[in-house]
């Protein structure tokens, strides 16, 4: 006990300082935009991400190609994508031929908010024959989902529509107002800015098909595994964010900080937002669960869909856990 405390002294006399706090760990992650990004604009305003230990620099995507082929490539950490973005390249599916063989999820986000929406004069799927329908790319990401949608209202792929990539949900939502195309999949709140246009949704994708997983947090399992206490910060800092909104005690404050980061969306839209994204069995999935049923479902598109062929059933291929399980501790 002298000892130490006599070492004590002796560090005051010299000057000893205490030793400074360990910097975040700056995590690069790639979005596309939209209103779904609720729950990451909530974390880095409420300080979430800098008490689970990480700094996050946010990048748009006007792309899943854009997205994917930059996550493969290193320049991204952590994408927020859609599951099946992360298994067609993993199985060499991909709209372009870049392998990424160590691509998974490791948290869920949400079911897509996936909504057909088409032009005013459109009022039903089978007003959609001969027409032409925008994806962001035809083998990856929700094209299957809508595939499926119009097969299942009795149109036939190749045979009696068109298809047309025009870039992701932000850049098909402004083609779709332009009358470039007749209909798309939007994800929510894109639709509700649709619709106070005018424009008609034709269906909601999980009416149709059931459990869906959506966006999910991915990453490159190398860098995931040299960097787990970033992902698991991540992790912690989204589920506490949706925690945060899920609260009805902050509605104003989380309307608010929606309408900061999307400037252009009228107050009574961020209000039917907070409806939809919030709903409290079809919002963001709570404590960033993935919902394995809704990725049989993407597997099961891919499997009928997908080039080349392949039998796609088991989801724990795509998702790790271990990084989940750590962060809920």
């Amino acid at each position: 006990m002298q000892r130490l405390l006599l070492a004590f002294i002796l560090c005051l006399a010299a000057g000893c300082a205490t030793p400074p706090p360990t910097p975040p760990k700056t995590v690069n992650l790639i979005v596309f935009p939209g209103g779904f990004n609720w729950p990451i604009w909530v974390a880095q305003e409420k300080g979430l991400f800098a008490k689970n230990g990480i700094e996050v620099k946010i990048t748009p995507t006007p792309s899943s190609v854009f997205q994917l082929t930059n996550l493969i490539g290193g320049k991204f950490d952590i994408a927020m994508t859609a599951i099946d973005n992360l298994i067609a390249y993993r199985e060499g599916q991909g709209e372009e031929p870049v392998p990424g063989p160590d691509l998974f999820a490791f948290m869920g986000a949400d079911n897509g908010f996936l909504r057909l929406e088409a032009v005013p004069e459109v009022r039903s799927i089978g007003d959609l024959k001969n027409k032409t329908v925008s994806v962001d790319a035809r083998t990856t990401g929700y094209a299957f989902v809508l595939f499926e949608m119009l097969e299942r209202g009795g149109l036939r792929l190749d045979q009696d529509y068109k298809v047309e990539r025009a870039g992701g949900v932000l850049q098909r939502f402004q083609a779709l107002l332009e009358k470039k195309h007749a209909a798309t999949l939007l994800l929510s709140p894109f639709e509700l800015q649709a619709e106070e246009k005018g424009f008609r949704r034709l269906g909601n994708a999980t009416d149709v098909l059931g459990a869906y997983q959506g966006l999910v947090g991915g990453a490159r399992k190398s860098w995931a595994d040299a960097n787990r206490g970033a992902v698991v910060g991540y992790i912690r800092a989204f589920s506490e964010a949706v925690d945060w909104l899920y609260d009805a005690r902050n509605k104003d404050e989380a309307v608010a900080i929606l309408r900061r980061n999307i400037t252009s969306m009228p107050e009574p839209v961020a209000q039917a937002t907070y409806g939809v994204l919030l709903s409290p069995t079809d919002g963001f999935q709570k404590k960033a669960k993935i919902d394995l049923e809704g990725v049989r479902t993407v597997l099961k598109l891919r499997s009928k869909y997908a080039e080349p062929k392949k039998a796609l059933a088991d989801p724990l291929k795509y998702y790790d856990d271990s990084f989940y399980r750590e962060a809920m501790r």
